[in-house]
């Protein structure tokens, strides 16, 4: 996969409408979904669910395919199956991996993070917290 579509790919991914578009197709499989049920499912209005749609479409994340009257998005495998590979071919610097859990996707990876100001990232050796763009916008109270 060319860094270019890498990068669009994940740009498209990088809005929490879109991913949890995205993750619903995944779990939808190639059947994929109306708009309307991921509308409903989602709870996101028609008009910006087109423009997620269409940003995950442009993409290559997704697959719209009309059916009668209706649209069917559904995921596309080989781009998302592209992209994981890209992110992991490097994993261990080519070397064989001390455990397979090094590389391999798990579910517990994907649990989702209760408490964003919790994330903690490595700067110049030490610890730093993560907040949140909410957070850095609220006013400090007291």
């Amino acid at each position: 996969m060319e860094t270019k579509a890498v990068i669009q790919a994940l740009a498209a991914l990088a809005q929490e409408s879109r991913l949890a578009i995205f993750r619903l197709l995944v779990e939808a499989g190639p059947a994929g979904l109306t708009v309307g049920v991921i509308a409903e499912r989602l709870g996101i209005a028609n008009a910006t669910l087109s423009f997620h749609l269409k940003e995950l479409t442009n993409a290559g994340l997704t697959i719209a395919s009309p059916q009668g009257r209706s649209i069917v998005y559904a995921t596309n495998f080989l781009t998302m199956n592209a992209l994981v590979a890209y992110l992991t071919e490097n994993c261990c610097a080519g070397n064989d991996c001390v455990s397979p859990v090094n590389c391999a996707p798990s579910t517990s990876a994907a649990r989702v993070v209760k408490r964003p100001e919790a994330l903690v990232r490595a700067a110049s050796g030490r610890a730093t917290a993560v907040r949140t763009t909410a957070q850095r916008k609220s006013p400090k109270k007291g």
